[in-house]
């Protein structure tokens, strides 16, 4: 099971938490290399610490501080966020920020950041699976919009003592056998559909 500090580490030495996972117990990198400098770069960042400290007790050139100083800023707010969902929505945003500032223009751009964001899906299924939680859990999580207010209770639903994950979610839009056959698909239709 990873702990906090293996997926800051995971975070700023750029692993999926899976793969990370796979070396934690069996490599002293990943056990104790990778997460002692990570718990230094988040006293560095949280002490303000000045960048020849920093360089002294990560063992780097003071050139490279601010560039790290960044990796675990960032990794932070990924690592620290309130629920699975918002850490997975953190991510993406990380993906994108690191996507745009690199130059997003071709075919071959557009593809590593689609890999990026499902090595973010990844990373949220191992945290849900080592929670026991399942991501219909946090489906509202993940659909929550920018600028609109929820009522009180809004992103609990899904974890309802006892609730099954047909449970509790609106059916008012299912359709009954008899509307299905009324419905006109436009299966004669002979223009293309474009989305």
């Amino acid at each position: 099971m990873l702990k906090r500090i293996h997926l800051l580490a995971a975070e700023i030495f750029s692993y999926s938490y899976d793969n990370y996972d796979d070396h934690v117990g069996v490599n002293e990198r990943f056990d104790r290399i990778m997460p002692d400098m990570a718990g230094a770069l988040e006293k560095a960042v949280n002490q303000n610490w000045p960048k020849k400290k920093v360089a002294q007790a990560i063992d780097v050139p003071e050139k490279d501080v601010d560039m790290w100083l960044g990796k675990t800023r960032d990794a932070l707010r990924i690592v620290d966020a309130a629920d699975p969902a918002e850490l997975f929505r953190n991510g993406v945003r990380q993906s994108l920020k690191n996507a745009l500032e690199n130059g997003f223009q071709s075919d071959e751009d557009r593809e590593k950041l689609v890999t990026q964001i499902c090595y973010r899906v990844a990373d949220l299924s191992l945290l849900l699976k080592q929670e026991g939680d399942q991501l219909f859990q946090y489906s509202r999580h993940l659909r929550k919009e920018p600028g609109v207010e929820y009522e009180d209770g809004y992103f609990e639903e899904g974890f309802a003592e006892g609730l099954d994950e047909d449970e509790g979610y609106d059916d008012e839009f299912e359709l009954d056998d008899d509307d299905d056959e009324d419905y006109d698909y436009g299966e004669d239709d002979d223009e293309d559909d474009e989305r």
